[in-house]
């Protein structure tokens, strides 16, 4: 038994070949007629051109097979028609198909199939063309007769039918109907009351490949309008640790996310900085930066993203370059005998860092140069720093329990001020918006005050805060000014979430039967989705806010 060879005979030597056959056939009936000559040469040419017809089909059946459909869109139980003429030398037709029959009884079995539109088929068996099935054999299947004396039909053809009877039996209701000229008629009446309630509908299904993209995506298709946030009960989850995958051991005294909202630090006593990548499922761990001789008291990226500065009890600074991977050590300053440069601010615009030094001083830094480019000084010794205004002023609070208000452009301070029932102030935050901002002291009031109010003589807060009864610690608003956080971390679960536009406590957080343990930091993510709390455990806590749609 031979294979069969895959270089199939030229068409030439065929035709060579026939020709000489005819030839031969001439000679030997010399006494045939001209007429019956051309009558044979006549149908030589139609069994070469069928031929060469049956060759197309054969290499599109073996393309389709082999890559898809290419030529035509498959159909779920709908036959390939071929309308394709085909044109002898003369310009006669040879044959056509007729296909006004087969339209009819499609027409009949699928009424609702012209009403929508054809999509292309996602899989199409191929065993349905080679399958026969014997409908007058099973009693349920004989409805889909349409003759008595019928019984074999094919897989393809037993498919539309049953497709028929579905479509008959279970009629489509009016608002699923694809149709817009039926759509249109029914929600004519509708359309002036609609538009005076100011409602927005999909009339008429007037473009249908959009609504069918619709239903094709696994997305929402209610999105949630900026609403705002409403008081009293905060609607959020719990997720896995930010640092399930390593956690800390020792506490953590700094976790932010990078503005691309995916990025988490988490910097703490272990002198290392880890960073994860946070989806709120896994958190997988990108990297860790080990520091050996600077156990981390507070870690920030800088505004841009580019790098994270680094600061502890030291006379140094690091800055972690994240493009190159690289641990730059800086300092210490010169000029400057300050022992301990663990707080400091990074301005908005990325251009300043300010540390809190000694006797009431603050050294700005520039984050380009990293070497001194200034000092401000305040009466009293400084415990706290907050920029605004994109970088142009800074808020600074201490000892002798005022707000100063500086101008960074002259580096003067252009306002001054008591802060209410203080007398150390421990913690300075201001809303991105820069309206209002927050003074916590080592009492535990937080002060809310409007920036303008503040700076025309009006030295009453809009509100005080007094749900925390040790040292404020930490602030933090979230990206939209709808949140504040306060914590403290001399006492556990001491962690409040303030609703700023009624100045109210959430009374569901923190959590009940809940221990967030001793809470050092906390930072929001850039579209508010995600909360981060690390504390002195060693552990990141991670917490999606349902209110906002975006990490």
């Amino acid at each position: 038994m031979s294979l069969i060879s895959q270089n199939p005979v030229s068409r030439n030597r065929v035709k060579a070949k026939r020709d000489d056959d005819y030839d031969g056939q001439d000679i030997g009936n010399g006494s045939e007629s001209d007429s019956e000559i051309s009558r044979l040469k006549k149908i030589k040419k139609q069994k070469d051109i069928q031929i060469e017809i049956e060759q197309e089909k054969e290499m599109k059946k073996l393309e389709n097979s082999l890559f898809g459909s290419i030529y035509s869109p498959v159909e779920f139980g709908v036959e390939a028609e071929e309308n394709t003429q085909y044109v002898a030398e003369d310009g006669s037709a040879l044959f056509f198909l007729d296909s006004s029959r087969n339209n009819a009884e499609l027409y009949e079995e699928s009424d609702y199939e012209e009403k929508s539109k054809k999509r292309r088929a996602v899989w199409v068996d191929e065993e349905d063309e080679k399958t026969s099935i014997n409908i007058a054999k099973v009693n349920r299947l004989r409805k889909l007769r349409k003759e008595e004396d019928e019984s074999v039909i094919s897989g393809s053809e037993y498919v539309s039918r049953l497709r028929a009877q579905h479509a008959k039996l279970n009629p489509r209701t009016e608002w699923a109907e694809l149709d817009s000229g039926l759509r249109n008629d029914n929600i004519y009446d509708d359309e002036s009351s609609d538009e005076e309630k100011g409602l927005v509908e999909a009339s008429g299904y007037k473009n249908v490949e959009v609504d069918d993209d619709i239903l094709r995506t696994t997305e929402d298709l209610v999105v949630k309008s900026r609403v705002k946030l409403l008081p009293g009960i905060l609607e959020y989850s719990r997720l896995v640790d930010a640092n399930a995958e390593e956690p800390s051991n020792g506490p953590i005294n700094s976790v932010q996310f990078h503005r691309n909202a995916q990025l988490l630090l988490a910097a703490g006593l272990d002198r290392r900085i880890r960073f994860f990548q946070i989806d709120g499922k896994r958190n997988t761990k990108i990297q860790s930066v080990f520091l050996e001789d600077c156990p981390v008291r507070k870690a920030s990226f800088t505004p841009d993203g580019s790098q994270v500065i680094i600061s502890g009890r030291r006379k140094f600074f690091y800055c972690f370059d994240l493009v190159k991977a690289k641990v730059d050590k800086i300092g210490p300053l010169v000029g400057r005998e300050e022992k301990s440069l663990e707080v400091f601010e990074v301005s908005p615009d990325s251009s300043t860092i300010a540390f809190l030094g000694n006797e009431g001083y603050i050294l700005l830094v520039s984050t380009k140069t990293k070497e001194l480019i200034g000092t401000l000084k305040m009466n009293g010794s400084v415990r706290s720093l907050a920029f605004a205004d994109d970088g142009k002023q800074l808020l600074s609070s201490g000892g002798d329990g005022q707000v100063y208000h500086w101008d960074l452009r002259t580096r003067t301070c252009f306002h001054k001020a008591v802060d209410e029932g203080c007398i150390n102030g421990t913690a300075l935050c201001t809303a991105p918006n820069g309206r209002i901002f927050a003074a916590g002291s080592d009492s535990g009031i937080v002060n809310i005050y409007n920036r303008d109010e503040f700076w025309g003589g009006k030295r009453k807060p809009i509100k005080t805060i007094e749900n925390l009864t040790t040292k404020v610690d930490f602030m933090k608003f979230n990206s939209d000014a709808q949140i504040l956080a306060i914590c403290s971390s001399m006492k556990k679960n001491s962690l409040k979430l303030i609703h700023v536009p009624s100045f109210t406590v959430y009374s569901n957080w923190p959590p009940l039967n809940k221990n967030l343990h001793y809470p050092r930091s906390l930072d929001f993510s850039p579209g508010g989705g995600f909360m981060a709390v690390g504390n002195a455990a060693g552990k990141v806590l991670l917490y999606k806010l349902h209110h906002y749609n975006h990490a």
